[in-house]
């Protein structure tokens, strides 16, 4: 088992540069790689998939080789598991208070 930091999410209310919008999601988002921090900027849309806790807090992202294990730990489940693309699921899950997003990338 092993979870490796990937970003921190941040919702916000105003766009900021060089947000992409993702439709299937309905948020825009920024890349975390264009900041020295791992920020990842979102400003979720009316109509998404994701709860309203997501729009007000931030999370913490990390990419784990099973989601299945860290669900089964988490306090609570709050999105997903869901594939986002051929062999790449997400989770976003509450842990001693805290949004964890899970990553798991199996397309390799």
């Amino acid at each position: 088992m092993s979870a490796e930091y990937l970003h921190i999410g941040i919702p916000i209310t105003n766009k900021k540069p060089g947000m992409v919008y993702n439709d299937g999601m309905k948020l825009w988002m920024s890349n975390p790689d264009d900041y020295d921090y791992k920020i990842e900027y979102l400003r979720f849309e009316e109509g998404g998939p994701f709860p309203e806790i997501m729009h007000k807090n931030p999370h913490i992202a990390y990419k784990v080789d099973s989601i299945e294990h860290y669900v089964e730990d988490a306090d609570q489940l709050i999105f997903g598991p869901a594939e986002i693309g051929p062999g790449i699921r997400i989770a976003f899950v509450i842990k001693d208070d805290v949004i964890l997003e899970l990553y798991e990338d199996k397309s390799k």
